[in-house]
């Protein structure tokens, strides 16, 4: 191992105890995140901008996932969209689905109390 290497792989060490969450070595919630932002990225060709969700569940990870679908001037037109992602124990994706688009300078409506 060259000392570069050594330096590197001792950095992330240090950096890294967000890798592992077990001594069986499942993959921590920061490597999780990252590999399902790539990994969506990859399939769909979009950048992905922002994790909105992330919950643990018994069959792996979900997470809710903010797409640049369609970049427009000005910046507050440009399309995004949230992509509903499911991911195996190993944060290795299983499934994705687009639950709502929007533009970026669009709020979503107030939730009031009694309304529907």
């Amino acid at each position: 191992m060259t000392d570069t290497n050594k330096t590197q792989a001792s950095s992330e060490r240090k950096r890294g105890d967000d890798r592992t969450t077990e001594a069986s070595g499942t993959p921590g919630p920061m490597v999780v995140l990252r590999e399902a932002r790539t990994q969506l990225a990859e399939l769909t060709g979009m950048a992905a901008e922002t994790v909105s969700s992330f919950e643990r569940t018994e069959d792996g990870w979900e997470l809710e996932i903010e797409v640049l679908e369609l970049a427009r001037v000005p910046d507050t037109m440009s399309l995004l969209a949230s992509y509903q992602v499911t991911l195996d124990p190993q944060g290795v994706l299983t499934g994705y689905r687009r639950v709502r688009r929007y533009e970026r300078g669009r709020s979503e409506p107030a939730h009031r109390p009694g309304s529907h």
